[in-house]
């Protein structure tokens, strides 16, 4: 690639790619992963991933007729644990029928994580599944009450753009949650978590995903990641009001919290 042509450079694990590159690299690493990304999730983190997940649902406090755009909502887990929510939220109101049904949104600029979703829950009630990328949202101004993203925002090239787009489409009053590996801050357990990582969960990956690489790179990308006060103040620059943030598992991952106002 001539210089003229090039693009600025930006991380993609712990080399430097062309921002233009960026996107198409990352799709490759989830199409390869996408048919056993739930079982890796397991797998990798014995199933905490899924404590998270329902520690997101607690702060979120989904309620019905609400809209959830979920952003790199891959096979959809944190959607359906949405609706899931809200529907029994509308029960104790006095029935399904009481008022009007959430819906979930899942946009991904993958298909194959889409796809791998569909298979494995077809005709789900409520769920929309769109092929998008983070940095445009194929969503009007305005439209959802609420906006998730769980363990993507690092993957995308300009974390700065991806969030002004979710602030976007957010209606005023509507609230922002991101979900993400953090940085580890117990001492001896970040040490643990550093070996955990580099040695053991890309030789899991090639036992049960078939493949080491992608799970490299996203180790890598977890240590890119800026650090919850850093991206705290990147959502307020893009916006969000009332940032807070709740640190998980003594740091391995962190909840990051915004509204529109």
């Amino acid at each position: 690639m001539s210089t003229e042509n090039a693009g600025r450079e930006v991380p993609f694990g712990y080399r430097h790619v062309d921002e233009r590159e960026k996107p198409g690299l990352v799709r490759e690493v989830f199409d390869r992963v996408a048919g056993r990304y739930d079982l890796m999730n397991d797998v990798m983190s014995g199933g905490v991933h899924r404590l998270w997940k329902q520690a997101l649902m607690d702060w979120l406090d989904p309620q019905p007729g609400q809209t959830l755009l979920d952003v790199a909502g891959g096979t959809g887990d944190v959607g359906r644990a949405f609706l899931k929510r809200a529907a029994w939220k509308a029960r104790r109101r006095g029935g399904p029928d009481a008022g009007p049904q959430a819906r979930a949104i899942l946009c991904d600029i993958n298909e194959a994580m889409l796809q791998a979703g569909a298979a494995k829950h077809p005709d789900e009630a409520g769920i929309r599944r769109v092929c998008g990328d983070a940095e445009a949202l194929p969503l009007a101004d305005r439209t959802v009450e609420v906006c998730t993203i769980a363990f993507g925002i690092r993957n995308v090239t300009h974390i700065d753009r991806a969030l002004a787009e979710m602030r976007r489409v957010l209606k005023p009053g509507g609230r922002f949650i991101c979900l993400e590996f953090s940085h580890v801050d117990i001492p001896g357990l970040d040490t643990l978590y550093e070996a955990y990582s580099f040695k053991v969960i890309p030789q899991l990956g090639r036992l049960f995903a078939g493949s080491a690489e992608p799970y490299h790179y996203l180790v890598e990308s977890i240590r890119r990641f800026p650090a919850r006060g850093e991206f705290a103040n990147m959502m307020a620059q893009a916006g969000f009001a009332q940032v807070k943030v709740r640190p998980l598992s003594g740091g391995i991952a962190a909840l990051h919290s915004g509204w529109r106002l």
